[in-house]
Formats: C-alpha cells, structure tokens, sequence
C-alpha cells in the first residue's frame, strides 16, 4: 500500500497576480516532500477580466447564480489553470500519468461566511476532462455551509511544515491570514486584516500599475497616524477569532486626501499593525514569525513587521517557498480529501467539528476512489 500520493495545488489567490502551481507528495499527515513550483502571472487583461468579475459577484445570494460576466469568466479561469497544469507538466518533464490528484482552489470573487455564502469561480469536472487528471476542488464550500469561516484552510498545512513550536505562520495575500501553532501542535487560526489587496487598488487607482514592486511607493511616504488609527478601528479587529474577511471588507476607508506616496505608506503600515494585532489572541509567544506570500516582498510591511513583533523571518530564511506555501496546501489538502480527513476545525474556522471537504467530478469518482485504496 502506498503511504503517498503525487498531488498538484493550483491557487489563483486575491491579489490576482497569477496561477501558482506546486507539486506535493505527501500522506496528507505527516509525509511532505515538496517539489518544483511556478507562477503564471496574469496579464493585464486576466487581471481585468477578474477585477470585473469582482464586481459582478457582489450581489449574489445563492452560490449557484453566475451573474454578469462570470460564466464566462469561470470558463476561461479553468481554461487558464489547464493550460497553467500543460505548462507545468512541461517543463518539469512529467505527464499526467505522474500525477494523482490536483486540488483546484479557484478564484474567490465572494465571501460572506456569516451568510452562508463562499463563490470560488472554477470548473473542477472541466478541469479533470482538460487534464485527465482527477481534480478536488470546492473545498471551503462545506465549512461554510456548517457554518465554519471557510477560511483559513492553510493551517493544518502549517502545522505540517512547523519548524519550531510555538511559532506563527503568516500569509499575506490579498488579506492577511495567520497559523498560531502551540507548544503542544494545537492549532488556531484568522484572517488578520488586509493583506495586498487594499495597496494594489490603491496602485491601479493612482498609477495605472497591479502592486508595489518591493514597495517603493510604500518606502516614500509617511505613514499618517489619523487615518491608520481610523482604520484599525475597524469592527472586525474586536471580534474573537476565528474569523475571516472578503478581500474587499476594507474598501470603504477612506485615503483620498493623503497623497499618493503617503496613502501608500499608511495602507502599508495598516497590514503590519493589522497582523501585530493578532498576537492578542494567543496565549503562547512564537519563537519565530514565519512570513509567506506576496506581501513578504514589499519591503515598507516587513520593517514595519520586524518593529513591531521579535523574531520574523521569511518562509525562505527557514527553506520553504513563501510564494508557493498556498499552492502546496491545496495540493495537501486534496490528499486529505480524499481520504476523508479534516481540513477544517473549531479553532482555524469555527466549524463546529473537524471536517473534511471538497468536490469531485462524477465522472471522476472511479478514479478518484482506485486513489483512495491505495
């Protein structure tokens, strides 16, 4: 009986900068051997076709509905993730008889837990027939509909990988999530605040650009202390973990009469206050604060990290890939999927029990069920 599967993780994430695809062969427990990775950035016209889309999603109220551009939309993301699976595959010089499984993650265009309500666009059966490769995807749906956050589903993940313990991963995406795992391997988990997402609007919105590359806009302002204490007066940071956030929960701040460079600093300033707020909620101090995606490239939030929390480093600074971390994870969290394991818990999404989760295609189900016997 083989103890591993070989498993693909696709994450189009809220900054909308890309696909990242990574390669995972693990026993979706304790078994992680990690494999190559890569990004396939959006071009400008993906990004807009999904800032759209963004916009289509925010009246719906049923998560069938596909109002507007998104049936359209959804079709082409899956065709961009198949081809982003073909690329991959390419240039690692494997086939799709390499690989067992893929976790599809999809595009979040909405996320209202509280409403019972998470939309990730993505076709998991279309994906499967373009591919010929099993697919599990849909994987917050079932916590949601629990009525668990349905995010973050990253931190058992976390656990996995954790060097040291107690220590804190955080993600900084479109919105900043965090992992606090305990001395003893206890898990609790929530979306911080902003992440990108607010610092990449204000990009678009001033200079016609997606992000702030290493965060030089961010480095030349001043950071104005009126409107970050506005803004961390946010409802949401006194609410009692776990708890999640939609990428555009924060889009009512108002920064207009900050100037360019300064506006920049301070939505800088506000993601790093923003995940140091965290720290309350856990009993333990970290020994580390492992730091991973986008957002551990602008330079303005890691100083302002690194002065307001002791020990932060980046994945890299420990051997992982903060680029790939989410990917990987949806890759680990179809094996566990698949055979039947939590992905989900009290204390990372409020979910009342552990519980496991995700789609399979129909057509699929033969081949997803030979996988699970082995």
């Amino acid at each position: 009986m083989s103890k591993t599967l070989r498993a693909l993780g696709l994450m189009s994430g809220t900054s909308l900068d890309g696909i990242d695809v990574a390669l995972l062969e693990t026993d979706g427990e304790h078994i992680v051997r990690r494999g190559p990775t890569h990004t396939y950035a959006y071009d400008a016209l993906q990004q807009q076709t999904l800032r759209q889309a963004l916009q289509d999603a925010a009246g719906i109220a049923r998560r069938e509905q596909r109002p507007g551009s998104l049936a359209r939309v959804e079709a082409e993301l899956t065709q961009w993730h198949a081809k982003a699976v073909a690329a991959f595959l390419s240039q690692n010089g494997l086939s799709d008889s390499n690989i067992d499984v893929i976790g599809f993650h999809g595009q979040t265009v909405l996320h209202r837990p509280d409403a019972h309500l998470t939309i990730q666009l993505g076709d998991g059966a279309a994906l499967a027939d373009a591919t010929g490769i099993a697919v599990v995807y849909d994987m917050r749906a079932a916590d949601v509909a629990a009525g668990g956050q349905g995010a973050p589903l990253v931190p058992i993940y976390h656990a996995a990988l954790a060097p040291t313990r107690p220590c804190a991963f955080v993600n900084i995406g479109g919105v900043a999530n965090v992992t606090f795992v305990g001395s003893e391997g206890g898990l609790l988990a929530f979306d911080t605040g902003p992440g990108n997402a607010l610092i990449n609007d204000w990009m678009m919105k001033h200079q016609g650009l997606a992000f702030d590359a290493g965060g030089e806009a961010c480095l030349e302002g001043k950071v104005s202390r009126k409107h970050l204490d506005l803004a961390s007066a946010h409802l949401f940071f006194s609410q009692r973990p776990p708890k999640s956030l939609d990428r555009n929960s924060f889009a009512k701040l108002d920064f207009n009469e900050l100037s360019f460079a300064d506006g920049a600093a301070t939505l800088a300033a506000f993601t790093a206050h923003s995940i140091a707020k965290s720290a309350m909620w856990h009993g333990e101090v970290p020994q580390q604060w492992i730091i991973c995606g986008g957002g551990r490239h602008n330079a303005a939030i890691m100083k302002n990290l690194s002065a307001l929390l002791p020990h932060v480093t980046s994945a890299e600074a420990i051997g992982l890939n903060g680029d790939s971390m989410e990917a990987e994870a949806w890759a680990y969290l179809a094996v566990r999927s698949l055979r039947g394991l939590p992905l989900s818990y009290p204390t990372t999404t409020g979910v009342p029990k552990p519980l496991t989760g995700g789609i399979y295609s129909a057509d699929h189900r033969s081949k997803i069920a030979g996988l699970n016997e082995r």
